[in-house]
């Protein structure tokens, strides 16, 4: 499905929004199976891995029977992928059910593959339901924003943690721009779009896709008290898996909350669950990190 043609074609700027994103999602098919997607252009050293997933999302759901939906992903960071290079994403169909549909996509620049990823699609069914309550929260509109709650470390912070971001992002825990040692490594954000989106279903579950991949690194670093602007640090996504239970509407409040259950050997586990306001989970995330300090660093 398409969903139209967002904004000015012209992204030279470092500051992303919502409009921006929306138009990046809208890949060009270039022949059957083959897209290629482009990225916004900021002051990034690599291509959003949030951005990837949910381009190859698009992808694999341009080829599939609209009375499917999508129920699973998983999917692997191969390669840093270069922002200012296209990505063609070459989607096989490996499986056309009678009540699931399976896609493989490879991500490929340069002629190498940066990212691959299986997704599941699966026709409405009626079955069991049970779900986890939504933690206690504050209300989303009752918190400050990130540029306010960044505000007071403007001078320890690097600039572009400052940049206009598409993603409303409300931290729960005290503001601070680290934790300290011994402090929770729980994390819980509301999260919503930062503008109104077009009422389609596939357009929001690849936004929810993109902005998944926001905060769950942080998981990792948080029991350790380490941040992304501590010299020597290196921290990147290997993997990001999501299932989908329920629609979310991503234009409006759903809370992301998230733990660290390990970490070792250079990497840690994160997850995450994805509620609505009412409290339905609708969504969850698991992802590992690679997490090395200026002692660790080597070749990826």
């Amino acid at each position: 499905m398409k969903f139209g043609k967002h904004s000015s074609p012209d992204l030279d700027h470092m500051d992303v929004t919502m409009d921006d994103v929306v138009r990046v999602l809208d890949i060009e098919e270039l022949e059957i199976n083959i897209f290629r997607g482009v990225s916004p252009k900021e002051d990034r050293p690599r291509v959003f891995g949030g951005q990837v997933a949910a381009q190859a999302t698009m992808a694999a759901m341009r080829t599939v029977d609209g009375d499917r939906k999508l129920h699973s992903l998983h999917s692997y960071f191969l390669r840093p992928g270069e922002v200012n290079a296209p990505i063609l994403y070459q989607v096989d169909r490996i499986r056309d059910g009678g009540s699931y549909t399976t896609r493989r996509v490879v991500a490929v620049q340069h002629g190498a593959a940066i990212f691959n990823m299986s997704a599941s699609f699966h026709v409405a069914e009626e079955g069991v339901e049970h779900d986890l309550p939504m933690p206690e929260v504050p209300d989303p509109e009752s918190l400050p924003t990130l540029s306010e709650r960044l505000e007071p470390y403007r001078d320890r912070l690097p600039a572009r943690a400052f940049k206009e971001r598409p993603i409303d992002m409300r931290w729960c825990d005290p503001p601070g721009w680290r934790p300290a040692d011994g402090e929770s490594w729980n994390s819980r954000v509301w999260m919503r779009a930062k503008a109104d989106l077009p009422d389609d279903e596939t357009l929001h579950t690849c936004v929810i896709i993109y902005a998944s991949d926001y905060t769950l690194t942080e998981t990792v670093m948080r029991p350790h008290s380490v941040h992304w602007s501590d010299p020597g640090v290196m921290v990147t996504s290997l993997d990001h898996c999501m299932w989908f239970h329920h629609p979310v509407t991503a234009d409006q409040w759903w809370l992301y909350a998230s733990d660290s259950p390990a970490a070792a050997g250079a990497r840690g586990l994160a997850r995450g669950t994805i509620f609505d306001q009412s409290g339905k989970l609708c969504v969850s995330v698991t992802q590992e990190v690679l997490l090395r300090t200026s002692s660790q660093q080597r070749d990826g």
